[in-house]
């Protein structure tokens, strides 16, 4: 049986909620549509209390900043970097190029071609992701795209050297200090100052989310990338302090950030609970995870491995932290997440900010049907074909013609006729099918 000790937010209400972000973001990019520039600058005056000479950052803006990062800074960011890389191009490695020939004298391949401009939207309003600059800007370079932009927010009302030169070592060609609605709007629409991109990359809150949902087909994007999500999946092997921890340690990311715990412990969910009370009163970041934990915690006791895994699977979370008895069992079954944490000795920040896996995932049941950000996804595989010989020409034409010819295309037969008579020195007529 499954029992609900804890629910969030009833969907009606999640509904009306983003109804009104709905709204919001359509009168935005109606206004950037319209007004470019000003309407840019407006919106960054308004939103974020900033209106610089520029937005685009000059080459020594972005050195001045990174001067005032130390040492060590810069180490942990190349040292991020470096594992993001290394792993986007063990992926690359495996998207092979291929060209078969499937009869003789037909040859059939594909190639892999790299996107040709792409926005990287790195969220830093609140708190400066500079990890979302090796997930968006470093992963697209290793894909080799030719253009790539990166835009942030200011953070207290300035550029953040951290996040800016996160951006910078990635690879970014150009950096704009833009957040919010207004800077996915400009990368994907354009401006007088602003080249249009072919796709949008990258998280960010809500108003992000529901613009890249809206901007989609104009260019196109990773994924609907919402609120953060996690969810930990735990038996009694492990103890309340640690699935407390890894459930505040994500809802801090925004009011709106879904953490569930699913447990076949009773004793385990209760001690949860209770720590997740005791936690809320040390932790820095409460203001912001207590809402979240209030408004959109969950738990969620089962009496099997097989209902977690049902009700897991239903739910399709962005992180799920797997903390029980058979975490290879989870990797087995599981089909619908964004990204999975297999025991205890590893968590979700590891994957938000350095181990080498991309954070950039699918929420809102997303992982149904997509994965997350990788390498992959700057990459367009296009086939082509080409025929050898006349023989094959002819074989394939005149199969071509009849199957044309089936569906009532006299227009799509004759090319394949055309071809059967030069090739073949037959003498098939228009609109007849070759034999």
């Amino acid at each position: 049986m499954i029992e609900y000790l804890k629910r969030g937010k009833a969907d009606a209400d999640r509904k009306t909620d983003d109804a009104a972000v709905r709204d919001v973001v359509e009168q935005a990019l109606a206004r950037i549509e319209a007004e470019g520039d000003a309407a840019v600058r407006a919106m960054s005056e308004s939103f974020d209390n900033y209106s610089p000479g520029a937005f685009r950052l000059t080459q020594p803006q972005i050195d001045a900043l990174i001067a005032t990062l130390t040492p060590r800074e810069i180490d942990d960011i190349t040292f991020a970097q470096t594992q993001v890389r290394n792993f986007a191009q063990a992926q690359r490695d495996s998207m092979l190029d291929i060209e078969v020939e499937t009869l003789p004298g037909v040859i059939l391949g594909h190639k892999h071609i790299p996107v040709q401009s792409v926005g990287c939207y790195v969220p830093g309003g609140k708190f400066p992701m500079v990890a979302s600059a090796h997930m968006s800007v470093a992963t697209a370079t290793v894909a080799g795209v030719p253009r790539i932009i990166a835009a942030t927010p200011p953070f207290n009302g300035a550029p953040n050297a951290a996040v800016v030169a996160a951006m910078h070592f990635a690879g970014a060609h150009e950096i704009y200090v833009m957040g919010g609605i207004q800077a996915v709007g400009a990368m994907a629409i354009g401006t007088e100052t602003i080249e249009p991109v072919d796709m949008l990359v990258g998280p960010g809150n809500a108003y992000v989310a529901e613009a890249k949902r809206q901007l989609y087909g104009r260019v196109g994007i990773d994924l609907f990338a919402g609120p953060t999500e996690t969810m930990v999946i735990a038996d009694d092997t492990v103890d309340a302090e640690l699935c407390a921890t890894d459930l505040l340690g994500q809802a801090e990311h925004g009011y709106n950030s879904p953490a569930v715990l699913l447990t076949t412990s009773r004793k385990l969910a209760e001690g949860t609970m209770a720590e997740v009370g005791r936690l809320l009163q040390i932790l820095p970041t409460a203001a912001t995870a207590g809402v979240s934990w209030r408004d959109y915690g969950e738990v969620i006791l089962c009496d099997t491995y097989d209902e977690m895994l049902q009700v897991a699977n239903d739910i399709a979370s962005e992180h799920v932290q797997v903390m029980t008895d058979r975490d290879d069992w989870f990797l087995d079954h599981m089909h619908s997440y964004g990204a999975l944490f297999l025991g205890p000795r590893t968590n979700v920040a590891n994957g938000d900010k350095v181990i080498g896996t991309n954070h950039t995932l699918p929420t809102r049941k997303a992982g149904r049907y997509t994965g997350g950000l990788w390498v992959g996804k700057f990459m367009k595989t296009h086939s082509y074909q080409r025929i050898t010989t006349d023989k094959a020409a002819v074989d394939i034409g005149r199969y071509c013609s009849r199957l044309c010819l089936l569906e009532g295309f006299v227009g799509h037969a004759e090319q394949a006729n055309i071809r059967v008579r030069r090739y073949g020195g037959g003498n098939v007529g228009y609109g007849e099918a070759a034999e």
